[in-house]
């Protein structure tokens, strides 16, 4: 336990209640206390150590929750939370985990949104305003006067946060803009609003032209964001202002980590190492699925830069989570571009790209492509540009509720004339890479980059001394004849890759580890009389068109279909087989074959917050001996 102050706050009305001059002891206990806690939990810990100052003078001039403060993505949120009576989460490490990384109104009545996403925070404190205008105004009749959002950490770049701007003009009553200006994005900043920044930097506040006075909003400049006086003044001086106002304050993101962070390859200041913190304990383990993969694809594309001048990475602002690393970004020079949080114009970029006959590949996550949905179907599927997407993070997983990368096959798989592919190894990534980004005679391509039940697969099989799993080509594998959907897809057929009887497990992406298992322990026989069955294994390869002679064929030796998808099952793959079934049956089918069962296994529809992957497998009945119960069930 770390103790002082921090311990003997437990709301804001405390932070008042300090005697000013022991304000920097307290902004110095928060640092240290962040710096224990990222060592030994890890998390967002760069940008809160750059906002501990800027976070208590809020909390001592406003009156929270009757002002209400917006965290934009809100991953910078941590000192709120501490001050707002959730202090105990980051000094005791029995409660490490019990706050989730972002505000979230179930925690705190001093949380008004659950965010994780970038550029939102002035939109919905536009909301907040416009509200409180029409109710009463700043009298508080409303249980509303100041609003205040705080942005930056690269969020500012983000479109949503340009109308945003727009609108608080528009509106023209109170609303206190908070621009943290940590000249640091994840990676560094990028974009031509960002040299304007470094302009008011230079000057005070007082160059010209000024980006937010140009929207017409007034402007105010703090040198040192991290002077808890000088911020505490700064604010009192707009509190109950009539107006709209930008606060523009300087800060040092990663300020106070020491030596031995930086000996781990985390430093203070403007270090995209800081942004996101791994506990020192995990520092040097085995990458993960997203970086591992994503180091391969990089791998593959980087000997084409000198041949390929079109060959363009694309990354908007989170390469090195995604594998893209800085060695990587400096070897590519101009075939790189970090567009920062920019995902709406990084997909209408990429199609311009296309366009004009280049090749270019956009990595990002899967939760983060939701946000340029209209792009993806307008943009790029509508116009058949062949752009290449690399899609991080999909599938189940024990992230937040904002990161959640789940939702991933309902969206892609439905887009028209884009082509959503599921490798199930390394080896069929990389030749799914280099199809979509070698042949220009296709649409938008999306490949869902493999997971960590494929990574953990194929390193149990090198362990062994074996490859995981068959690929393409193999002479095992067997493909039925006829014509599958997107026939200008080459992954478009069903590869069989176990040939068996009565029942068919078709594993999409990352599920056929699991598909593989289950048919494993199907062919063992029980005692107590439990016969094993001889289970077909099927890598559908891709989850946007049936494979139709496939799963015709299915029907002369089977008569259960298992689907295994590690997404949401509403509006997803599984049920698109089984409704091709049940349309089919409805015909009348011809005389030996067979009706068909179809048992399909995926996620609920439903937000999940930092549950464990394992027990939302569990859950939805994705393991091994649920599934294996529930065909042998069928199959009496």
């Amino acid at each position: 336990m770390v103790g002082g102050f921090l311990e003997h706050i437990s709301s804001p009305a405390d932070v008042k209640a300090l005697d000013s001059k022991d304000l920097p002891a307290l902004c110095q206990e928060i640092r240290t206390t962040l710096v224990r806690y990222g060592k030994l939990h890890g998390g967002h810990i760069g940008s809160n150590l750059g906002m501990v100052e800027a976070t208590v003078a809020l909390h001592r001039v406003f009156d929270s929750p009757l002002d209400k403060i917006v965290f934009d993505v809100s991953h910078q949120s941590y000192v709120h939370k501490m001050l707002t009576g959730r202090a105990p989460a980051y000094m005791d490490e029995r409660l490490f985990g019990s706050v989730t990384g972002f505000t979230n109104p179930e925690e705190s009545e001093h949380d008004m949104f659950v965010l994780g996403h970038t550029g939102t925070s002035i939109s919905l404190a536009c909301g907040l305003a416009k509200t409180r205008d029409l109710m009463g105004g700043l009298d508080g009749t409303s249980g509303t006067k100041n609003v205040i959002a705080v942005i930056g950490d690269g969020s500012l770049s983000s479109a949503i946060a340009f109308e945003g701007l727009n609108n608080a003009a528009e509106q023209g009553t109170n609303m206190i803009i908070v621009v943290n200006d940590n000249e640091m994005s994840i990676a560094e900043d990028f974009g031509g609003m960002y040299g304007q920044l470094a302009r008011l930097r230079a000057s005070g506040g007082t160059s010209q032209p000024n980006i937010f006075n140009a929207f017409g909003l007034d402007y105010r400049y703090v040198e040192d964001g991290n002077n808890v006086a000088a911020l505490v003044d700064a604010f009192s001086q707009v509190k109950n202002i009539d107006h709209p106002i930008v606060i523009h304050i300087h800060t040092a993101k990663g300020l106070g980590l020491d030596a031995e962070d930086a000996a781990a390859g985390v430093k203070e200041g403007r270090c995209e190492a800081n942004h996101w913190q791994d506990p020192l304990a995990n520092q040097g383990n085995l990458l993960g699925a997203r970086k591992h993969y994503g180091q391969l694809a990089m791998a593959r594309l980087e000997p084409r830069f000198a041949s390929e001048p079109g060959l363009v990475v694309i990354s908007p602002a989170t390469p090195g989570s995604n594998g893209i690393t800085r060695e990587f970004r400096e070897r590519a020079g101009v075939h790189y571009v970090d567009t920062g949080i920019t995902e709406e114009h990084a997909v209408a970029f990429a199609s311009g790209i296309a366009k004009a006959g280049g090749m270019p590949v956009l990595a990002t996550s899967a939760t983060f492509f939701q946000r340029t949905f209209d792009q993806l179907q307008q943009e790029l599927s509508l116009n058949g540009t062949p752009v290449t997407l690399l899609v991080f993070g999909a599938g189940i997983s024990g992230a937040d509720n904002t990161h959640s990368g789940a939702f991933d096959i309902p969206m892609f798989a439905n887009i028209p004339d884009l082509t959503y592919l599921t490798p199930t190894s390394g080896n069929a990534f990389l030749a799914m890479l280099d199809w979509s980004t070698t042949s220009r005679d296709h649409g938008a391509v999306a490949i869902r980059v493999p997971g960590e039940p494929i990574l953990a697969a194929e390193r149990a099989a090198a362990a062994h001394g074996g490859a995981y799993p068959r690929y393409c080509g193999d002479a095992a594998e067997t493909h039925a004849k006829g014509d599958a959907g997107n026939a200008d897809t080459p992954f478009a057929r069903y590869r069989v890759t176990r040939q068996g009887a009565d029942v068919a497990i078709l594993g999409l992406g990352n599920m056929y580890p699991l598909a593989e298992r289950i048919a494993a322990d199907l062919a063992e026989s029980r005692d107590g009389g439990v016969a094993s069955i001889d289970a077909t294994v099927i890598d559908p390869q891709q989850c946007t068109s049936l494979d139709t002679a496939c799963l015709e064929a299915l029907r002369k030796r089977h008569s259960l279909v298992v689907t295994l998808e590690d997404a949401q099952l509403s509006g997803g793959w599984g049920e698109q087989v089984t409704t091709y079934y049940a349309n089919q049956d409805g015909l009348q089918p011809a005389d030996g074959d067979k009706h068909m069962r179809v048992l399909n296994f995926g996620a609920a529809k439903e937000f999940t917050d930092r549950v464990p992957a394992l027990d939302l497998y569990k859950r939805y009945g994705l393991t091994a001996p649920q599934v294996e119960q529930a065909i042998r069930s069928a199959l009496r």
